[in-house]
């Protein structure tokens, strides 16, 4: 039906075109405005924030729409694999930044088990903040960690106020079995519907507040929006 719509309007592939659904999968997105289409993959806004999926996890119809080839999209994910290879051992070999600015985040642990965060988040009298993210695929997660999570500030805050746990959904770097299906779990758990996604809960493991997608402002912003959930 919406590809019908689409076809009668006379529209092709674009940013800025919107989509009363997008079905990704499992998982369906309403009320989306397409940003960029890539031989690989489609970025979009949506109510609950910004996403982006592969075009081969689309329906038959979509992926003609928006162009998809899967030979191309296959070389083209080769591509960007062994680029990414190439950036980690490159960054693996490089000597440790001496510079004390960049200490503080770099010290930072993110855990995987949430369990064992509330028991130290109960020991410690701190939150839990979960981090679902795709750190070696999803550009705006990427962005963000860049922007508020790698920062001196945000590290400064969350060593006082908070256990992290990641939920990484990784596409191009080695994870355990359990891991994945650990993930998964509490993917459907906390009904998260895209990446990132931000999920702040108390000692007793209770939401206190979510931020979905990719927000602006940097850790002033992010570390605001926390203390205003936490007062919840």
């Amino acid at each position: 039906m919406i590809l019908g719509l689409l076809a009668a309007a006379g529209l092709t592939a674009r940013a800025s075109e919107t989509l009363s659904e997008l079905k990704v999968g499992d998982t369906t997105y309403t009320n989306v405005v397409v940003t960029t289409v890539t031989k690989t993959d489609i970025y979009f806004s949506y109510p609950g924030g910004m996403g982006n999926a592969k075009l081969k996890q689309l329906s038959p119809e979509l992926q003609s729409h928006f162009g998809y080839d899967a030979k191309q999209a296959g070389e083209t994910e080769q591509k960007q694999a062994a680029a990414n290879a190439q950036f980690r051992q490159q960054a693996a070999s490089q000597p440790a930044p001496r510079s004390s600015a960049a200490s503080p985040a770099s010290e930072l642990s993110w855990g995987t088990d949430l369990p064992a965060a509330l028991n130290q988040a109960r020991s410690e009298k701190k939150m839990v903040l979960l981090d679902f993210t795709g750190s070696d695929w999803c550009p705006w997660c990427i962005k963000f960690d860049h922007e508020v999570l790698a920062t001196p500030k945000f590290a400064d805050y969350a060593r006082n106020r908070l256990v992290l746990v990641k939920v990484d959904f990784l596409r191009h770097s080695p994870q355990s079995s359990a891991l994945k299906q650990s993930n998964r779990q509490l993917k459907s758990q906390f009904n998260v519907e895209g990446f990132p996604t931000y999920i702040l809960l108390n000692d007793a493991g209770k939401e206190l507040g979510r931020q979905p997608g990719y927000s602006k402002g940097g850790p002033d912003a992010f570390i605001a929006k926390l203390e205003r959930f936490s007062k919840r």
